[in-house]
């Protein structure tokens, strides 16, 4: 298992903006392994009609994901904090070769990087 990385919860307004900034900052490596880390093990994702379940299916996720997206970047913006909790809104620029993308939306129990599209 993968030890958290600071900052961690509760949050203040600085250290929410830091967790905002890195997770920013990982998603931009355009490494799944990396990305798929920072979240807990038992993290539930959907991105449109696509529902995930842990580690494992993010990670193969993002694999297929950025192998089709050309030029992907992520801007990522704090929307609020609450103790334990942050929530972050995401954008993203970039082509695919195929038709795809979208938002994805993350729900990680407020115990790992903030995440929210």
């Amino acid at each position: 298992m993968t030890a958290p990385r600071p900052p961690l919860p509760p949050f203040t307004a600085e250290t929410a903006r830091i967790k905002v900034q890195a997770a920013e900052d990982a998603w931009n490596t355009r490494d799944p392994a990396r990305v798929a880390a920072a979240y807990t093990p038992d993290s539930v994702w959907r991105n449109r009609d696509i529902f995930l379940t842990g580690r494992a299916e993010i990670e193969a996720f993002l694999a297929r994901k950025w192998a089709r997206e050309r030029g992907y970047a992520l801007r990522k913006e704090l929307w609020a904090f609450d103790g334990n909790r942050s929530r972050s809104a995401s954008h993203t620029n970039g082509t695919t070769t195929q038709a795809a993308g979208g938002a994805a939306t993350a729900t990680n129990n407020g115990s790992s990087t903030p995440t929210a599209t």
